[in-house]
């Protein structure tokens, strides 16, 4: 009986954390993981190609049964999907990281009940100063807190993890930024459900 190829995830170096908590949590083989750095977030145009060129390179291996992408859309206004369809690779549904640790349907309920609400998710408390207060340039400009966030009314931290400490840390960036702070713990959403999937036996690069 041949041994199966083992499935590889292309992912935000974000969600590298949460997806080996994942993996181990539950004890799966046969799973490899490679992420792209997370501070193309700030250069959302470039992860299309980005994630293609991992694409190309390991299907020219031949190792991989199948591949699956743990990237949202992430502000590339559709340009991954698109690249994902012509590549036949499937990545997680959701617009970005928050819809899919929250699941759709949470996530639409918390956008309803306040629209002017900022998310963070573990990796982002855990980095909250250098992405967000040293990112924007707050730290050396405070005057720019009340510019970039006029229009936000609370923050959302959606926990993957009980975590006191990073709680802590978020109510804190809650109120460096003067937003109303609300905890909803989302634990790791559609991400378990994406991971543990069935190769998909219709894609031609496979074979």
């Amino acid at each position: 009986m041949p041994v199966p190829k083992p499935t590889l995830l292309i992912a935000c170096g974000a969600l590298a954390r949460e997806i080996l908590q994942v993996i181990q949590e539950n004890d799966w083989t046969g799973l490899e993981l490679e992420c792209l750095p997370a501070d193309l977030h700030n250069k959302p145009k470039l992860i299309p190609e980005r994630v293609r060129a991992k694409i190309h390179t390991a299907k020219a291996t031949g190792k991989y049964g199948q591949i699956l992408v743990i990237y949202g859309d992430c502000g590339t206004g559709g340009m991954l999907d698109a690249v994902l369809e012509e590549e036949q690779v499937e990545r997680i549904p959701g617009a970005h990281c928050y819809e899919f640790f929250a699941t759709p349907q949470l996530f639409e309920d918390l956008v309803e009940r306040e629209l002017g609400s900022f998310y963070l998710t573990d990796y982002l408390v855990r980095f909250f100063d250098r992405l967000v207060i040293q990112g924007l340039g707050i730290d050396r400009h405070p005057e720019l807190k009340d510019l970039y966030f006029a229009n936000y009314k609370r923050m959302v931290y959606l926990a993957q993890t009980d975590d006191e400490a990073l709680e802590a840390m978020a109510e804190q960036a809650a109120g460096k930024l003067g937003l109303e702070y609300v905890y909803q713990k989302t634990g790791f959403g559609g991400l378990s459900s994406f991971i543990n999937r069935e190769p998909q036996r219709d894609q031609p690069w496979l074979h």
